[in-house]
């Protein structure tokens, strides 16, 4: 096992369709705004940028990301990321109810020197991390869904 690599999976069920959760999801550098984990995104034009990135443990990611896929038609967003995390982040959204189902999928190599000093008593807090990186997201955004309605 390398523990250096993780894959994550999340399902988020949102109170919006999913045209208009994908017009969120698609402006990346408004991520802050309503997910409080993801502390800076700067577009550097329309397919590269960087993000910064810091849940509980006291620690910053930072990554350059260029978009790989984005597709309305398919309601596909995917972005590789190279920094302290090599590899990419899927969203794909698919309609349910009268909201969305949102799979958030992520495969990526950790590249901080700390991190990677730390992978294997560090794995477990590392995770749980993310986790909870994950919940902030859901909760931000399905707020901000709610807040900011999609136009009848």
């Amino acid at each position: 096992m390398d523990w250096c690599r993780y894959r994550f999976r999340s399902v988020w069920r949102l109170p919006a369709p999913p045209d208009a959760v994908y017009a969120v999801l698609e402006r990346a550098e408004d991520y802050p705004r309503w997910w409080p984990q993801v502390r800076e995104v700067v577009a550097v034009d329309d397919r590269t940028g960087t993000a910064r990135f810091r849940s509980v443990l006291p620690y910053e990611l930072v990554v350059a990301t260029e978009v790989l896929r984005r597709d309305p038609a398919a309601r596909v967003l995917e972005v590789g990321m190279r920094g302290d995390l090599d590899g990419w982040a899927r969203w794909t959204l698919a309609a349910e109810g009268a909201g969305t189902r949102a799979l958030y999928e992520q495969e990526v190599e950790v590249r901080s020197p700390l991190m990677r000093a730390l992978a294997v008593p560090g794995r477990p807090l590392f995770r749980a991390n993310h986790a909870l990186m994950m919940r902030g997201g859901r909760r931000g955004l399905a707020a901000h869904l709610r807040a900011s309605p999609p136009p009848v």
